[in-house]
């Protein structure tokens, strides 16, 4: 496995003047949504936890991004726990268990 080709940067990074060792601005300030949600996919992956839990990780990815990665996730159900937290049907189609949490429109927020 390697993190930037799961993740999928490897593409970008090979664009890059510099590659890896591009600076990216304070807090990623040269990268769209997309990039940014690929690097943080990319640091849970490198981390190596035991149990990854991605929020709303794909949001802002195109489908065919998202399903890339959504293919990387199911390969490593074997050797780790995913938790995805989405709004989106697509992000949790792999999963083996959904919990669905809706608000009730009857309660009263204030």
């Amino acid at each position: 496995m390697t993190i930037s080709r799961d993740s999928k940067l490897d593409d970008y990074i090979l664009k890059l003047e510099k590659g890896v060792d591009t600076i990216i601005g304070e807090r990623g300030i040269k990268l769209s949504d997309g990039q940014k949600q690929r690097i943080g996919i990319a640091r849970e992956l490198y981390r190596n936890n035991e149990i990854l839990v991605l929020d709303e990780a794909t949001s802002t990815l195109d489908i065919k991004t998202e399903d890339e990665i959504l293919d990387t996730l199911s390969n490593l159900k074997k050797s780790k726990t995913n938790k995805i937290i989405s709004h989106r049907n697509n992000a949790i189609k792999i999963c083996d268990r959904v919990i669905s949490l809706t608000a009730d429109p009857f309660l009263n927020y204030r």
